[in-house]
């Protein structure tokens, strides 16, 4: 186990995150993993070839970046032991490793919503919130706006924050890197459009996968957090988590989404639109629909607690390997 890379790497994360002037200088892992799965969309991913075909080719580039990734967080692992004492060798990969974790952005992407609607109005809010969601946003209310900020936010907790650092404390370094890259194909060619329904079948499936471990712990983690939150019921988050979690159209998402809902006593998802198109998808919780800016900043507080508790949980593990 790798849990002292994790702990370090969480930690590095939550104080530097990813500085934009690195960022504008030479991209981000995502990025240059980006510009891998456009290639193999551009060179494998023909309208002329058949759905077996397109379907078997999409399975091909995810075996490779998942092997590449795996193999480059090996090869960084192997050389930093190599060229460095073990404690620098350590915390250059817990450097490398922050790269691929998201607390503190994803905090900043969530609180600008909040901002915005308190200091700017919904316009300003819903132009703000379509920058972390997908759904169409020019006709949501606050309360609309409210929630899928907090949608976002539980979700993004568990594939953004979560689930690489699972990988990276199960696995080292190739895990989380590995883990990112699936997760990016997802993102990026994992979607039921007809470009995509069978070429970025294997992509959906493998980070179907990936992330079944994690975003059950991350619903644990929102309803323990819950439990030290006046206010909040971490009572309620583990049950809406076990009733909702199935009624979600993803089969992880629901687990955090439902988990967050009953701890806040907020109803999320429901009927949304996406291109145009209106989607009347369930309701997770049972409690009110009406949701503000302050309700986001209740969830993120709940969120920094629930990273707060992983880091505690690293500590302990990381303390008793060591008592071993």
């Amino acid at each position: 186990m790798f849990f002292g890379l994790a702990l370090l790497a969480a930690a590095i994360e939550a104080v530097v995150g990813y500085p934009d002037r690195l960022f504008r200088a030479i991209g981000h892992p995502v990025t240059w993993i980006a510009r891998l799965i456009s290639w193999g969309d551009r060179t494998w991913n023909s309208d002329e070839d058949s759905g077996l075909q397109q379907r078997l080719q999409g399975t091909m580039l995810i075996l490779l970046l998942a092997v590449g990734s795996l193999l480059a967080g090996m090869l960084a692992w192997r050389v930093l032991s190599l060229l460095l004492p073990a404690i620098l060798a350590l915390a250059v990969a817990a450097v490398l490793g922050s790269t691929l974790l998201a607390q503190r952005s994803l905090r900043s992407h969530v609180v600008a919503v909040a901002d915005a609607l308190e200091g700017r109005g919904l316009a300003a809010g819903r132009e703000t919130v379509a920058m972390i969601v997908g759904r169409d946003t020019k006709d949501l209310d606050e309360a609309g706006v409210s929630r899928a900020a907090i949608e976002s936010l539980a979700e993004s907790f568990s594939d953004g924050v979560v689930a690489p650092l699972f990988w990276m404390a199960v696995a080292g370094l190739p895990g989380a890197l590995a883990y990112k890259a699936i997760n990016t194909a997802d993102s990026m060619i994992g979607h039921k459009t007809p470009r995509y329904l069978h070429f970025g079948w294997a992509a959906a499936r493998t980070d179907d996968l990936a992330n079944l471990p994690a975003s059950r712990l991350a619903a644990v983690w929102l309803a323990l957090a819950a439990l030290l939150r006046p206010g909040l019921s971490g009572r309620q988050a583990f049950a809406t988590a076990w009733r909702d979690a199935g009624l979600h159209e993803s089969p992880n998402a629901g687990w955090p989404e439902a988990a967050m809902a009953g701890a806040l006593g907020v109803r999320l998802m429901g009927p949304r639109s996406y291109d145009g198109e209106q989607v009347d998808g369930p309701w997770l919780g049972d409690g009110r629909t009406i949701a503000t800016a302050h309700d986001i900043r209740t969830a993120l507080a709940l969120y920094r607690t629930a990273c707060g508790l992983q880091v505690a949980v690293l500590v302990v593990l990381l303390a008793l390997t060591l008592l071993a």
